[in-house]
């Protein structure tokens, strides 16, 4: 089951960088870092979770709410992760292009999410252990009567 949920986390994850780096390159003109990254983050985060919710975890019985909520809190960390790295490069390289800035937004984003994936995955959409079988116990009165009638 998770190399099905990791395939679509893949999928999901490719197309939702791909999305927030050509909304942060857009939107970086007219803003600054931080808060390019805030819209781009924000607007992206929304869509990513709810694919997630939809395909990669179909199967955890996650209400909407608990969902968004439990990635609320991923949110904050992927963005203070990200604005870091993002505002440390532009200290760094002042003159550096927004197509620089952005890829150094896509890189961090990839780190982020592996540890998202795992926070989602064991946390936010966890479901009940079904790859181990559980063996009913017997009540005791059926095994003293088997133990008599020996």
């Amino acid at each position: 089951m998770w190399s099905r949920e990791v395939g679509w986390f893949v999928a999901i994850g490719v197309a939702s960088t791909a999305g927030q780096a050509l909304l942060y390159w857009g939107l970086r003109p007219w803003s600054p870092p931080a808060v390019a990254n805030l819209v781009s983050l924000l607007v992206l985060t929304v869509l990513n979770t709810e694919a997630n919710r939809r395909l990669t975890f179909r199967h955890a019985a996650t209400k909407p709410v608990r969902a968004h909520l439990g990635a609320g809190g991923l949110f904050l960390l992927g963005y203070l992760v990200t604005s870091g790295a993002v505002l440390w490069f532009t200290h760094r390289r002042p003159d550096a292009s927004p197509a620089a800035e952005t890829a150094v937004l896509a890189a961090t984003s990839v780190a982020v999410t592996v540890v998202r994936f795992l926070v989602l995955r064991l946390a936010v959409f966890r479901t009940a252990r079904q790859d181990t079988p559980q063996v009913p116990k017997r009540p005791r009165e059926a095994s003293r009567r088997r133990r008599a009638s020996r």
